[in-house]
């Protein structure tokens, strides 16, 4: 298990995690007590965005699976998908119907904290507002061809273009190729509204869109490694801060930017990378069910049977703490005016 963030942003992260690690570890024994009295008997549910199977689905039921045993008064973990708009759907729900008490808890595309910044009337919440749980992982996204379609490179994207599958306004599989087509002069045509990534890859399979953009490298090594070895599908680019290292000789999308302001959009865009797979609730839980929610979940990440279980599934666990998020959150709320436009401008 290895926690890595962006370089630009590991001054900002580090310290953070060791401040929430301490208060983790000097929690009052009053708020603990108080969280379990409420907890205990109780069942939470942890409601995923998106369709079953996925790689949100995924690790929200890997975490349920554990998550009992380590907040305190041992309540019942239950998943629930609640898919709709890439997410939109059950974010809005989170912010204005799901109970406030810690008992709802969401897994979100992680491209729906920046919706309501970047102008999208739907979005119906403020995302600096929500109570943030933590990040199972740092994501690195990748944008992928059917091999079958002769699209075997980035420059390809730029000269022929490509048919990708989307599931929703807001959702990385829908804002990313609009962003790369403004910014970076691809000729991506987005095919939108399946209800998750698993329907995408479908499609695919059966010929009806060419690719996806705005897929974690995690859900592609976990769900489809047979693809990948068999090259059935090519890799194009990774949509991230920095390069995984799986794909050393994959391009970076940050890299292949004309000029310093258009970097500096893409950062924007795509930082959310850090959250990739974002665990939150409503706003307004009590402190005290907050904390305990924000400490056990770092708890799951520590527990060897939670972690054989996602090694099993090839899945990547490099956490980032919930107070953590909430302050990255609070640092893109600040961006630069030209930045916050021409951002909203590339995902329109």
């Amino acid at each position: 298990m290895n926690l890595h963030v962006p370089m630009r942003l590991t001054r900002l992260v580090f310290p953070a995690l060791a401040a929430c690690i301490a208060m983790g570890q000097l929690a009052s024994p009053a708020a603990a007590q108080s969280a379990a009295s409420f907890y205990k008997g109780k069942t939470v549910t942890v409601w995923v965005g998106n369709s079953a199977g996925g790689g949100y689905d995924l690790y929200a039921r890997a975490f349920a699976r554990h998550w009992g045993k380590h907040l305190a008064g041992n309540p019942e973990f239950i998943v629930k998908n609640r898919p709709g708009a890439g997410s939109m759907l059950l974010t809005n729900e989170l912010y204005n119907i799901l109970p406030k008490d810690g008992t709802a808890v969401g897994v979100i595309g992680r491209g729906m904290p920046l919706e309501k910044l970047l102008g999208n009337d739907l979005a119906k919440f403020d995302s600096s507002k929500f109570t943030w749980i933590g990040s199972a992982n740092n994501e690195v996204s990748v944008c992928v061809s059917w091999a079958k379609t002769g699209v075997a490179r980035f420059q390809d994207l730029k000269t022929r273009g490509m048919i990708v599958g989307g599931t929703g306004a807001g959702a990385d599989t829908d804002s990313y190729p609009k962003a790369m087509n403004k910014i970076l002069g691809t000729k991506l045509k987005l095919v939108t509204g399946y209800p998750g990534g698993n329907e995408i890859m479908l499609a695919m399979e059966r010929g009806e869109v060419e690719g996806r953009c705005g897929y974690s490298w995690s859900s592609a090594v976990s769900t489809h490694a047979d693809w990948l070895r068999d090259k059935r599908m090519n890799v194009l680019v990774q949509i991230a801060m920095q390069k995984h290292r799986d794909l050393p000789n994959v391009p970076l999308i940050t890299e292949l930017a004309d000029n310093a302001e258009d970097k500096q959009v893409l950062e924007f865009l795509f930082a959310g990378q850090v959250w990739g797979r974002p665990f939150l609730a409503p706003p307004g839980v009590p402190a005290d069910r907050a904390q305990a929610l924000q400490d056990s979940f770092l708890a799951v990440t520590r527990d060897p049977a939670f972690i054989a279980e996602i090694t099993k599934q090839k899945l990547e666990i490099n956490p980032v703490p919930g107070p953590e998020l909430a302050r990255l959150l609070a640092v893109q709320h600040k961006a630069p005016p030209i930045v916050l436009k021409r951002a909203k401008e590339a995902t329109d």
